[in-house]
């Protein structure tokens, strides 16, 4: 199956697992006991971070030690970018519109 990292980011075991893993590497029962859930639940969580690459395994003697490869995360932030810039513009538009409605209108007196 082919995954990506927008679906490995989707989980927030997995975001968790790469914030870990973004600090330093970590063999599989160093990461497992970070958390409240089973060995073997936290190996399917890492093969879909390394199926989608943000993750990479490498055996050291008996045990084998994962690493974040966080430039993959790279394609989240350019597809956020797009949405980020929308947003600012819709924002500072509205905000300028209720600073318009709020102003006290000026009458004209009549002559």
């Amino acid at each position: 199956m082919r995954r990506d990292v927008f679906q490995a980011i989707a989980d927030p075991t997995r975001r968790e697992i790469v914030n870990l893993l973004a600090h330093r590497s970590m063999n599989l029962n160093s990461v497992a006991e970070n958390f409240d859930i089973s060995r073997p639940a936290i190996s399917r969580h890492i093969k879909i971070l390394t199926e989608c690459g943000l993750v990479v395994i490498r055996q050291e003697g008996r045990d084998r030690y994962c690493e974040a490869r966080l430039k993959k995360l790279n394609e989240v932030a350019e597809w956020l970018e797009q949405y980020k810039s929308f947003w600012n513009k819709t924002l500072d538009s509205l905000g300028s519109y209720l600073e318009d409605i709020q102003k006290p209108k000026k009458h004209k007196k009549r002559k």
